[in-house]
């Protein structure tokens, strides 16, 4: 899957190099970027690391422009964890925030989606087309039926995320059957608004990128945000069911993702 042979590439980490460098993007992403930390984090080396990297795949964005001598040729980066791997290793990243036992209970593969970053100098391309083409081939080989993983809005003060938070809980929650709720003690209530005083493009505007294209696939929201204060970040659970998707989701959805 590439768009010009010359420049990017798409492909699981196939080295060390390129696990290092998605660790490195992800330092300059979520640590000097966005204020984020952890107990893993290599400030020394510049790379922002957990105990969930050697068990995931690292889908990664390369720039054949780059020197991976340098470790900047990861330029996107989406970690991938399917159910039955989670379920080896014991956990979920996203079991640290939210109650899961709903998707646990469903009986359907799953896929969580995490640390997905891109480099400030590719945003706004293609870079993230492709990288969700590269998923949707993922999702077909492994035969995943829902897709989940937080998404960030950046800042802990909800008064000022208020609109988005409500819009999401107002028009975007996820039925009980498939709902996780945020955990305590970063719970916190999402209908900050009510819905007949929401303004919906203020709500749109404020909105990350990445939410409004899960938005747009027919996403949904659990219930509550977490608030992660070592990561600076108000975080949502999002989640996707492709097999429930209406033919308006399904349509934009195999457009997008259609496998090249």
């Amino acid at each position: 899957m590439k768009s010009d042979p010359s420049v990017f590439d798409i492909r699981l980490a196939v080295s060390e190099g390129d696990l290092l460098a998605a660790q490195r993007l992800r330092y300059r992403v979520f640590v000097e970027e966005l204020g984020g930390d952890g107990p893993l984090v290599d400030h020394r080396r510049r790379l922002e690391c957990d105990e969930f990297d050697p068990v995931v795949d690292h889908l990664c964005l390369i720039d054949n422009r780059r020197s991976a001598r340098d470790l900047d040729h990861v330029v996107g980066v989406y970690r991938l964890l399917p159910g039955d791997r989670a379920a080896r290793f014991g956990r979920f990243y996203c079991d640290a925030e939210y109650d899961l036992a709903p998707l646990r209970q469903c009986g359907r593969p799953v896929l969580e989606l995490g640390r997905s970053c891109v480099d400030p100098a590719v945003r706004g391309g293609s870079g993230m087309f492709l990288m969700w083409n590269a998923l949707a081939d993922y999702v077909l080989d492994h035969g995943i039926e829902i897709l989940f993983g937080v998404a960030s809005f950046h800042g802990t003060d909800t008064a000022v995320l208020a609109q988005s938070l409500s819009w999401l809980h107002h028009h975007h929650l996820a039925p009980a059957g498939l709902r996780p709720k945020a955990l305590p003690p970063g719970f916190h209530r999402m209908d900050l608004i009510p819905a007949d005083r929401l303004d919906r493009r203020a709500a749109l505007v404020a909105m990350p990128a990445l939410i409004k294209a899960y938005l747009r696939l027919g996403g949904m929201v659990g219930e509550g945000a977490f608030i992660d204060r070592a990561f600076n970040t108000t975080d949502v659970f999002l989640l996707m069911d492709t097999a429930a998707m209406s033919d308006k989701h399904r349509q934009f959805y195999e457009s997008r993702w259609q496998p090249q």
